[in-house]
């Protein structure tokens, strides 16, 4: 039984390079940022960055430009499939409503469980809050983020491209479409 009492924010950074993958590379999650939002008061819990260690593609200049993750930094981050294992065990995943901010994080998690053969770590019920927002806010067409931020009147809070600053971001957005 799905629990309605939280929604699961998460917003990935993976492996990118300016134009096409080197040969051999594939891109890849290297942080998971989580932030659960309480449904009934609206309120949002800490903020957490899970850096993942990529085993198909390594984090390229550009890459550490847009999302100051080195591949340092990442080398010392966890494997997938542990990352996919602690969302479950300590924000009960696979039994809570999750969102993210278009679907593109629900495609990453998919193609990457399916690629090595990892449990994926979330339950049947995903929010897509790009969608809402635009649904919500009656716009012609969906926007990026830092555009809905400015249209709902919030201040981006950290780094944007960082997972758990993102996270909490999209997570204050979904409180206050909530609200409403």
């Amino acid at each position: 039984m799905i629990s309605l009492d939280q929604v699961l924010v998460v917003d990935v950074e993976s492996t990118c390079w300016e134009g096409s993958p080197p040969p051999g590379e594939v891109s890849e999650i290297i942080e998971i940022g989580i932030c659960p939002v309480e449904v009934g008061s609206g309120v949002r819990g800490e903020r957490r960055s899970v850096l993942v260690r990529p085993t198909r593609s390594s984090v390229s200049p550009f890459c550490t430009q847009l999302t100051t993750l080195t591949q340092e930094q990442v080398s010392s981050g966890v494997s997938f499939a542990e990352a996919c294992a602690l969302l479950r065990k300590e924000f009960r995943s696979d039994n809570r409503v999750w969102a993210s901010y278009g679907d593109y994080d629900r495609n990453m998690f998919s193609r990457q469980c399916k690629d090595l053969g990892v449990k994926y770590p979330f339950g049947p019920r995903h929010v897509n809050v790009k969608t809402l927002f635009a649904l919500v806010h009656a716009l012609p067409r969906e926007v990026g983020m830092a555009e809905a931020m400015r249209i709902a009147g919030q201040k981006l809070d950290g780094t944007h491209h960082r997972g758990h600053d993102d996270a909490y971001n999209i997570a204050g957005l979904l409180a206050e479409l909530l609200r409403k």
